[in-house]
């Protein structure tokens, strides 16, 4: 967004006109460095483009347009008073596997494009813009703020055409892209942990079962006591898998959750939480959410208590569900160090979770900690993350997202 504009021209030397003056005679050497950038950029990376490095520099160069822009951006509010929203960063990926999604999102990068068209095109103006202004300082300086006023305004309105968001479809664009490879990564990750649970769990101790009962047929003439002990003890291994797949069934979708919906589900964890003096569950909800938005709801304040449970040291918890039909209103970028994390900018009604604690406090949403991890996979679905934990305060989390009724 645009905001405010220039005074009105005055013959006389004002600060505004100063400004602008400056603005034009950097220009020369800025649109010099941003066209011999360009220039190169692209002629060296369209000769490569048959080779593997080809793209990939192509990709780099872009990136760094976008610094040319950024720069420029950064000039015309200084100087000509144009205040314009920052494009969303390009998303990144991480490992090798993340390389060609980062590949082709940065070479359809219309921010980057754009700012490779706007170096090409500003270097006659700025050219000319140089060159009137050191003419007019000694030539025809009564009339130069006029002449100065009228080139900045060209400038002006190639700021706001080229370097700015094309609109809040582009942002948004980019966050669902960003927010997919998030998606992907935590369903990767969850199968991964179903396949080691699988692994390391259930299927190893069913292979020495399978072991155990095979020599219990052994010995089921030769020694009858030794192999019915080997039965009992393979009849307490059964037990024990049955009790491990039935834990990684809760993990993956609890059958409580599926039958009687979050009340119940939710004080089914709360009454395995830990702490001395219990967690009270409320939930007040005109029905049941849609199965998706339900099992990221309980799935979150199970992941919450059982932070409580392990960092908290606390004596009590509180886990309350509601519904708000009013969004809260308001975008912004909520902050690792323990703050908000997530858009909250959908319009519709939502589903507000606040798990508190009395413990010691201090938790924070930094990189690698799993509230972290709880806040990107909110921000994936457009969720809201908050976390309030001074020190030795206790902890409140409230998680947002948006309500979609059960079909």
């Amino acid at each position: 967004m645009t905001e405010g504009r220039p005074p009105a021209v005055r013959p006389v030397y004002a600060a505004v006109t100063w400004k602008e003056i400056a603005y034009l005679l950097s220009s020369l050497l800025t649109t010099l460095v941003g066209f011999v950038y360009v220039v190169v950029m692209i002629g060296v990376a369209g000769g490569l483009a048959v080779t593997a490095i080809g793209l990939p520099l192509l990709a780099v160069g872009l990136f760094g347009a976008r610094q040319l822009g950024r720069t420029e951006r950064a000039r015309a509010r200084l100087l000509l008073g144009v205040r314009v929203a920052e494009p969303t960063p390009i998303p990144a990926r991480g490992g090798f596997g993340g390389f060609f999604p980062w590949l082709w999102t940065s070479l359809k990068d219309p921010v980057g494009w754009r700012a490779v068209l706007y170096c090409l095109v500003r270097l006659p103006l700025g050219i000319l813009g140089f060159t009137v202004v050191v003419a007019g300082l000694f030539v025809a300086w009564p009339v130069l703020p006029y002449v100065v006023r009228g080139l900045t305004n060209v400038d002006r309105a190639m700021v706001r055409g080229l370097l700015v968001p094309s609109d809040e479809l582009e942002r948004r664009i980019a966050e669902l892209e960003s927010d997919r490879g998030v998606v992907v990564d935590t369903a990767a990750a969850d199968l991964r942990r179903i396949e080691r649970d699988l692994h390391d769990g259930a299927q190893a101790r069913l292979v020495a079962l399978a072991m155990g009962l095979g020599l219990a047929k052994e010995k089921l003439l030769e020694d009858p006591d030794a192999a019915a002990a080997m039965v009992d003890e393979a009849h307490g291994e059964v037990k024990l898998a049955l009790q491990e797949l039935r834990d990684l069934a809760r993990g993956i979708h609890p059958a409580v959750l599926t039958d009687r919906g979050l009340d119940a589900a939710l004080s089914s964890v709360a009454a395995r939480c830990t702490v001395p003096d219990g967690v009270t569950v409320s939930v007040e909800l005109p029905g049941r959410p849609a199965e998706a938005v339900e099992g990221i709801a309980y799935f979150t304040v199970s992941e919450l208590l059982q932070n409580v449970s392990k960092h908290a040291g606390a004596r009590t918890a509180a886990v309350s569900v509601t519904y708000v039909s009013a969004p809260t209103g308001g975008r912004g970028p909520g902050a690792r160090g323990g703050g908000s994390r997530g858009r909250g900018a959908w319009g519709g009604a939502r589903l507000v979770l606040r798990v508190s604690d009395d413990g010691r406090g201090g938790a924070r949403t930094g990189a690698g900690t799993g509230l972290a991890g709880l806040a990107e996979r909110l921000d994936a679905v457009d969720g809201r993350f908050v976390v309030e934990s001074p020190e030795g305060g206790g902890t409140v989390v409230t998680a947002e997202l948006p309500w979609r009724e059960r079909g």
